[in-house]
């Protein structure tokens, strides 16, 4: 009798295979097509997307790809996903670990067609976003669906669609702040998630619910913190989470925060939006406006801490979240 074969997939948005604007052209159009990020009718949305968009952002974030672009490495986000895969698969040497993207490759189904082929039963799949949105976990189960969809034969899957209340992630990320907090002593921790329209939270997307739970619970860790939660990387014209990175920054100087110190926990891997939207183009607001100080702290990246996060995901173990009086929230799957 076979032996039943084990797989781990974990899976992240993407990036452009150079930082070029031919490749950051097919990267956001890829991106940008996909009416999970933008809820909006084809018919209306593809006009502006062609007409206005692909024609001139393409020069303009390949500019900003460059600045974070490594001689060594090339695309962090690559490398860094990368790096936990390998870490992974040395943690889980029974299993078959491998990683793909949203909007670059490896695509998820060559990845899952490649499962298929080396006949993994059972599979489970982590997309590497703590928290769950419509635009990111959502986007990630439609590509599983549409592989699966009339195949003849499916393997046991498992599905971490959040992980943003996992004691693991949750004790990882609050001793890596706690960290900073002790060498830069910031008059003010600044969480920064990604944002996503308000829209989208009206029609039922936990998102920002799940932003505020992470925020509570690393809190409860680190005490009595001077804190705000805020939101980065608006686009389009619509109505975002608020209050805004960029503006809140602008403001915290005129409230005498002066050393401020900033972590984006929807962000497992650092990339353009950590190390050019926050590190680069929202500390100089910060310093613009009067501050003197602006420190990040890192993703958790290749942190050993946060191998052991995955494989506990994996493993089931310490399944349940990090704070008794929130039980009723828990996630996994």
């Amino acid at each position: 009798m076979r032996k039943m074969k084990k797989g781990v997939l974990l899976i992240n948005l993407g990036t452009p295979k150079t930082p070029t604007p031919a490749d950051v052209r097919v990267y956001l159009k890829k991106f940008l097509s996909d009416p999970r990020v933008i809820d909006m009718p084809a018919w209306k949305w593809n006009p502006i997307l062609n007409l206005a968009i692909l024609p001139h952002r393409p020069e303009k974030s390949a500019k900003l790809y460059q600045a974070i672009w490594s001689e060594e490495h090339g695309s962090p986000l690559l490398y860094y996903t990368q790096r936990q895969t390998e870490m992974l698969q040395e943690e889980l040497p029974d299993y078959i670990v491998r990683y793909a993207m949203s909007y670059s490759e490896p695509e998820i189904a060559q990845v899952l067609l490649e499962m298929e082929q080396l006949e993994v039963d059972k599979l489970t799949i982590i997309p590497l976003y703590p928290q769950y949105s419509t635009t990111t976990v959502g986007s990630v189960l439609d590509d599983i669906n549409r592989f699966y969809m009339g195949r003849i034969k499916i393997p046991s899957l498992k599905i971490v669609t959040d992980f943003c209340d996992f004691a693991p992630y949750i004790d990882a990320l609050a001793d890596k702040i706690k960290r900073a907090i002790d060498e830069f002593q910031p008059d003010k921790l600044l969480f920064s998630y990604h944002g996503i329209p308000v829209s989208y939270v009206e029609k039922g997307d936990p998102y920002a619910e799940r932003c505020k739970l992470t925020t509570k619970l690393i809190m409860e860790r680190l005490g009595n913190v001077s804190y705000t939660e805020t939101f980065q990387s608006r686009f389009g014209p619509d109505t975002w989470l608020t209050p805004a990175t960029d503006d809140t920054l602008r403001e915290l100087p005129k409230e005498g925060v002066k050393r401020v110190l900033v972590v984006a926990p929807s962000f497992v891997s650092d990339c353009l939006e950590t190390l050019h939207e926050l590190e680069i183009e929202n500390k100089e607001y910060f310093m613009q406006s009067g501050g003197t100080e602006f420190k990040m702290v890192p993703a958790l990246n290749d942190d050993y801490s946060f191998t052991q996060v995955l494989k506990s995901l994996v493993l089931n173990q310490d399944i349940g979240i990090a704070s008794e009086s929130d039980k009723k929230t828990g996630s996994i799957q």
